[in-house]
């Protein structure tokens, strides 16, 4: 699986995952066959809104306005290239 390489993908959640709110880790994790990902704040909200409804470039236009920060572009972009690669994302 690549990487999407522009902001105009519309990243999903791979289908054989499950992201869910733990209460006993106070976390979202991600839920796979063989265990458990906690992930922290920042990896939870970026993958929250990888439903497949936004390209990666509004994902990131939303992150910037729920969290009124700028300029978090590179970052998101590297954290959704690395889910790419953990297979995370589809």
């Amino acid at each position: 699986m690549t990487a999407p390489s522009t902001g105009t993908c519309m990243p999903t959640l791979h289908r054989t995952l499950r992201l869910q709110w733990e209460e006993a880790q106070q976390a979202w994790v991600l839920l796979y066959p063989e265990g458990m990902v906690t992930l922290n704040e920042s990896a939870a909200a970026i993958l929250r809104r990888c439903d497949g409804s936004r390209t990666l470039d509004m994902l990131i236009d939303e992150l910037q306005g729920a969290y009124h920060i700028e300029g978090i572009a590179a970052e998101v972009h590297a954290f959704v290239k690395h889910a790419f690669e953990r297979g995370w994302l589809a």
